[in-house]
């Protein structure tokens, strides 16, 4: 029988090696007469599309030679064309395992691999071998980018993608790197091949439509990516609306719309296949309104997913654990998925980093050793651009380390696309009082389109006004970002905690009070908030020393002992050196050896019962700022610290040089001139503290302190009248402003019973 041309044109791209050829290196004529009459007749069926009698005849075939590779070849595509893709999946296995470097098998393998996300990882491997032989096919790479990236390994994803780019590939293979980019979190570039797909003339549908809208919210279109997700709507529930909702709740949330991204989500509660799409959406809605309850029904959700999902991918798990890890009740959890993946990935960097910040919040790992590994990770970094923006996305995750500071900066050298970096940089940098640098990286950041739509960087802008001095210009910031509808409410409830310390600092205890009594409302179960409250009310003397320890012992009891909060620094440094507190202050500093206010409690406590373990100590600080200071900001840094720790010994004349040395390389320095002041006030050169805190005033115009510290000099040196009218001003200003001080309210009752007394007259309030 005449073997039709079609049934040469199949074997001939069937074999293996050469498309033409047979491994042996025989011509197709050779093929053809070297493959069972059996097998050629199955594929003159295919050709013929009779696709069910080729199945029958494959079938035959290979029970009548097992070891025909051609034979199971044609009954892998029979089962293909006829939709039996597991069958199909099966039979190519077999092929493999006779023919490993089979190249149609391999392709096909790789192919099906996107179909279901159990088969992905064979898919990869089988084009991981394919590539090895032909290093050149840019349809394998673009299907292995493809892949890597359903499987959520952005980073080698978008290596294959970078080189299938270059090439000029197929309209589809440009929307599945459009989605990858986007589902990476690389929105711009997401977008511009959206952009790029479309100038073929096809649009956008299904899922492909869902990560478009996802690429254009997140370059702060979210209002056309609502128009295009609710053309994309189906009027039935199934799984593209369960998806299309999903995004679409995600988009009204960008657009200032949270009641209608909420009511999207009603149809999909209740349903089981619903489950993954809705805690998506929950979880987003919950963190960005504050909202405890929807985080906690998220956290069940994704638990429920991941625990009745038979073998869950890794790309399920990771994003079950991502999540989880952000609510604190659920930390623990999310360990046990990171240790689990971390077993089956351990070459993988990022996945380490997480587990790492993770175990340190928990209390499993201490500050030094966490700084001691992520180091060991981190250097060197990858050279990959993948690899770095996977790296950076990571380090954006977790507060900025300041060791860490040459791997951000390095990072941002390399261009890596990661704008929340430049915000991290600047966190960094205003603690190293490099206040003109972290403006700059502050504005690299609001140059992108999600920085200039993120209200965060106010928050940092008020913080560098408020170390200049411009404590009223600080204060606008904060108030222009808790009126802002667009702003998110974890920066909202910032921008309150900010604006009550300036209102503190002004002297408006009253006011910084109203503030937290605000974020309380809002939270009443909200530790933090407490703590912060307690800290403002003790400082301001509405609250004793017992009611502050009482909240803070309460704070230590219900949380990780890593877990240290601004506002747990300010209430431990606020409060007098205890002995009961010395472990937690040796915590505090390890955590961050930055807050002086805490280690001076701890020289201070030391200094009582032993001074010259007190003095070792301030040496090991002194010696440990000293190693890591690379600039003369770190040496005023260091003078800083000295001088504050040498007064806490009451070693007045170091202090006094401490501070002078700052002076002589900042002559401008409000903090340097109060701290002297101070010094000298407690040498009793009354005539030079004086000048100081005059100094300050010129500089800080609005301070409170130098003010109080004026009209204190000026009781010292038996200048009553004077200074109860400087007092008495303060206590107009802080009565226009709101608020009374009540500890200034009994410095002026002393003052005049003093005064009275020196005069022979006994005080009113004393007669009775």
């Amino acid at each position: 029988m005449k073997t039709p041309l079609i049934s040469a044109l199949c074997l001939g791209i069937l074999l293996a090696g050469d498309p033409l050829l047979h491994p042996g290196g025989m011509s197709i004529a050779q093929a053809q007469q070297a493959v069972p009459t059996t097998v050629r007749q199955g594929f003159t069926q295919l050709g013929q599309g009779l696709v069910n009698d080729a199945i029958a005849t494959f079938r035959g075939a290979v029970r009548q030679y097992p070891n025909s590779v051609e034979a199971k070849l044609g009954l892998a595509i029979a089962y293909r064309r006829a939709g039996r893709d597991a069958e199909a999946w099966q039979t190519y296995q077999q092929v493999l395992a006779q023919a490993p470097n089979n190249q149609l098998a391999l392709k096909t393998v790789g192919i099906l691999g996107g179909f279901r996300p159990e088969w992905q990882q064979k898919g990869i491997e089988a084009l991981n071998t394919l590539l090895t032989i032909t290093p050149n096919d840019t349809d394998a790479l673009a299907q292995r980018a493809l892949l890597y990236g359903y499987q959520g390994r952005f980073a080698e994803s978008l290596t294959d993608y970078q080189r299938v780019l270059q090439q000029n590939p197929p309209p589809e293979v440009v929307l599945g790197a459009a989605q990858i980019y986007t589902y990476s979190g690389n929105y711009a570039q997401g977008l511009e091949l959206f952009n790029r797909y479309q100038t073929t003339g096809k649009p956008i549908t299904d899922r492909a439509a869902i990560a478009y809208a996802r690429a254009l919210r997140g370059t702060g279109n979210a209002a056309q990516a609502i128009a295009i997700l609710q053309a994309q709507l189906p009027p039935q529930l199934n799984a593209t609306a369960i998806q299309v909702r999903s995004e679409l709740s995600q988009a009204y949330l960008d657009n200032g719309q949270p009641t209608e991204a909420l009511a999207i989500l009603d149809p999909l509660r209740g349903r089981m296949d619903s489950r993954l799409a809705l805690a998506r959406a929950l979880n987003e809605i919950g963190q960005r309104q504050n909202q405890p309850p929807l985080l906690n029904e998220a956290a069940a959700l994704y638990r429920q997913v991941v625990t009745t999902t038979p073998n869950p991918s890794p790309l399920l798990v990771r994003e079950v654990a991502d999540v989880l890890s952000g609510i604190p009740s659920q930390r623990q959890a999310a360990l046990q998925l990171y240790t689990q993946l971390a077993q089956q990935q351990p070459n993988d960097r990022v996945l380490a980093l997480q587990k790492l910040t993770l175990e340190n919040q928990l209390g499993l790992l201490s500050r030094a050793d966490l700084r001691l590994q992520l180091r060991s990770l981190l250097q060197p970094l990858p050279t990959e651009p993948a690899e770095q923006r996977a790296i950076a996305q990571a380090l954006t995750r977790i507060d900025p380390d300041p060791e860490l500071l040459p791997v951000y900066q390095s990072l941002l050298q390399a261009n890596v696309n990661e704008p929340f970096l430049n915000f991290r940089l600047a966190q960094l940098l205003i603690e190293q009082n490099d206040l003109a640098g972290a403006k700059a990286a502050l504005a690299t950041y609001q140059t992108t389109t999600i920085g200039a739509n993120d209200q965060a960087p106010q928050l940092l802008l008020a913080e560098i006004d408020r170390r200049q001095g411009n404590l009223e210009a600080a204060a606008q910031r904060y108030q222009a970002i808790t009126t802002n509808q667009t702003a998110d409410l974890d920066v909202q409830s910032a921008a309150l905690r900010g604006l009550a310390g300036i209102r503190l600092a002004q002297g408006r205890p009253g006011d910084a009070l109203t503030l937290y009594d605000q974020l309380l409302a809002r939270n009443p179960q909200d530790l933090q908030v407490q703590l912060g409250r307690t800290s403002v009310a003790y400082q301001a003397g509405r609250v004793s020393e017992a009611e502050a320890e009482a909240v803070l012992n309460a704070w230590l009891q219900a949380r990780s002992p890593n877990d240290a909060p601004p506002e747990l620094y300010s209430l431990v440094g606020a409060l007098p050196p205890s002995p009961q507190r010395e472990a937690l202050y040796t915590r505090l500093i390890e955590a961050d050896s930055s807050n002086v206010q805490v280690q001076v409690r701890l020289v201070q406590l030391l200094a009582q019962r032993d001074p010259y373990r007190a003095q070792a100590q301030v040496n090991q600080l002194l010696a440990r700022v000293r190693s890591t200071a690379s600039s003369d900001r770190d040496n005023v840094n260091l003078y800083f610290l000295q001088g504050q720790l040498a007064q806490a010994l009451g070693k007045l004349d170091q202090a006094d040089a401490a501070y002078q040395a700052v002076l002589a390389r900042q002559p401008e320095n409000a903090d340097a001139l109060s701290a002297l002041g101070g010094i000298r006030f407690q040498q009793r050169r009354f005539d030079s503290a004086t000048s100081l805190y005059a100094q300050v005033l010129t500089f800080r115009p609005d301070d409170l302190d130098a003010r109080k510290s004026l009209a204190e000099l000026a009781a010292a040196q038996g200048n009553t009248l004077d200074a109860l009218q400087q007092f008495e001003q303060l206590q107009l200003q802080q009565t226009a402003n709101g608020g009374a001080d009540p500890k200034l309210s009994r410095r002026v009752q002393q003052i005049q019973e003093d005064f009275l007394k020196q005069r022979g007259f006994q005080p009113s309030w004393e007669r009775y």
